[in-house]
């Protein structure tokens, strides 16, 4: 038999007994996970650009990265949906070229009566008491008084004359999607006599390089990566990233979220002009929150799943403002966006955003043929757990064995394998895939598998593995025939 440690010409008399492992963990392994949260920072952070760091506490993005930035407000957004997951982040500077969002609040008339103006910059709440015979002019200067005085909005606000102008705090078009509106629910009432007019926040241009991002992450594996921008120059760059990891000489998979504001013609052709099995797209549509918050949200729900093949619906995106009631996508809106690669969120009736269906922005092959085979997120984490679990049983057991012909005859105890050695373990792989919900079809499997020497590399084992990946129950279609 073979030794791993005890020389086979010691003389020196002693009993030695060595530890092997390779037989030492059942079941199938646990797959580690670690969240990328990618975004800019304000200059009054701590941590430069481009240095990847752990966030273990939601209080550490505003030290690290500027109080009201962006990375900030994702970081926060991700720890409340997921505060378990191991998570790092990897900051950008703004680009010395582009140009900062604003927007405004102009105001008119006078109140005759006292009351508060309920406020929303980017989903947070800000109220500014208003008195009974206040001025445009007064109300204004108060309102402006208050955003500034919420440090963790993503804006300034300066009053003249009436009227609220905000600016992003950062430049770059993601400040054109910051949202602007006065009250959000129902019980929410401007004071009479004053009219409140939104101008939404505009003009915002040209977002940070993400290739900043994809250098600072090296060789480290991040599996969740949170993607705030959705520019085709940054995005294309991130896809060619991701699908170079999932090759088969890298094999540090990793999945990205980014989310998407807008009208429906909008979403739908950001996610009709992308083609990746690697990228999810959520059409957050017209919610006062903003987009790059509903990314960090999503991909943290999305790692906090510990089944890669259980589908997403009904979970609930937690800190997410619905749209306003008509703002809300409708089913034939939602089913489009499904087809076109955006992934889609409903309504509850307490108000609550939940995942209505989770997929990739890969919809045709290279033909521009329709092809469905990479659509879900499921199948990707799947896949890649598979490979995952695959790989580990290989390293575990045969970690430094030798390669025979079936039917060599090697004494019991050598570190030999065989073909039929390694296909009995995929088998035996397999079945515990199969009673983990993971994957159907045993007899298929163990018909279609097949492991065999290389013909030019004797040192060199082949395997084709065929695993029927499980499906989601996600449409349950019935007639009812009845009698009168």
């Amino acid at each position: 038999m073979n030794f791993n440690n005890i020389p086979i010409d010691i003389r020196t008399p002693g009993q030695y007994i060595e530890f092997d492992n390779s037989k030492a963990n059942q079941g199938l392994p646990s797959m580690p996970h670690k969240i990328l949260v990618t975004g800019q920072r304000l200059t009054a952070g701590t941590v430069a650009e481009g240095v990847p760091v752990r966030i273990t506490d939601p209080a550490q993005g505003i030290e690290y990265f500027g109080r009201g930035s962006m990375l900030a407000a994702m970081i926060e957004a991700l720890k409340n949906a997921n505060n378990y997951t191991e998570c790092w982040a990897i900051a950008l500077n703004e680009d010395a070229a582009g140009v900062s969002a604003s927007g405004s609040i102009a105001f008119s008339g006078t109140s005759i009566e006292a009351g508060t103006l309920c406020m929303y910059i980017g989903g947070k709440k800000v109220k500014a008491a208003v008195s009974d015979g206040d001025t445009p002019t007064a109300i204004a200067t108060n309102a402006a008084a208050a955003i500034n005085a919420n440090l963790d909005l993503p804006v300034t606000a300066t009053a003249a004359t009436g009227t609220v102008t905000l600016t992003c705090k950062w430049k770059g078009s993601t400040g054109n999607d910051i949202d602007i509106r006065i009250n959000y629910y129902s019980d929410e009432k401007t004071p009479k006599g004053l009219t409140a007019t939104v101008t939404a926040m505009a003009s915002g241009a040209t977002n940070p390089d993400f290739s900043g991002v994809i250098t600072a992450m090296a060789d480290e594996q991040y599996h969740t990566l949170i993607m705030p921008f959705t520019d085709s120059s940054n995005l294309t760059a991130l896809e060619s990233e991701l699908t170079e990891r999932w090759g088969p000489l890298v094999m540090k998979e990793g999945h990205a979220f980014a989310a998407a504001a807008g009208t429906h013609t909008t979403i739908a052709t950001l996610a009709e002009s992308r083609n990746c099995p690697h990228l999810t797209i959520m059409g957050s549509g017209k919610s006062p929150t903003p987009p790059w918050v509903v990314a960090a949200v999503l991909g943290g729900v999305d790692a906090f799943e510990p089944d890669p093949a259980r589908p997403r619906q009904t979970l609930t995106l937690p800190g997410v403002l619905s749209p306003a009631i008509p703002d809300r996508f409708t089913m034939s809106e939602r089913n489009i966006h499904l087809h076109g690669g955006a992934s889609t969120c409903v309504t509850d009736a307490g108000g609550n955003v939940l995942i209505e269906r989770l997929i990739t922005t890969y919809t045709v092959n290279a033909f521009d043929i329709e092809d469905p085979s990479y659509l879900d997120v499921t199948t990707m984490r799947t896949l890649a757990y598979l490979r995952y679990s695959v790989r580990a049983r290989i390293a575990q057991k045969f970690p430094r064995h030798k390669l025979a012909d079936d039917g060599t005859k090697f004494g019991a105890g050598q570190a030999v394998v065989t073909p039929q050695t390694i296909r009995a373990e995929l088998i035996a792989l397999f079945i515990q895939w199969e009673e983990s919900g993971l994957v159907e079809g045993r007899e298929q499997f163990k018909s279609d598998l097949i492991v065999e020497r290389d013909g030019s590399d004797p040192n060199r084992l082949n395997a084709l593995l065929p695993p029927d990946i499980i499906n989601q129950f996600r449409i349950f279609a019935g007639s009812i025939q009845f009698k009168v």
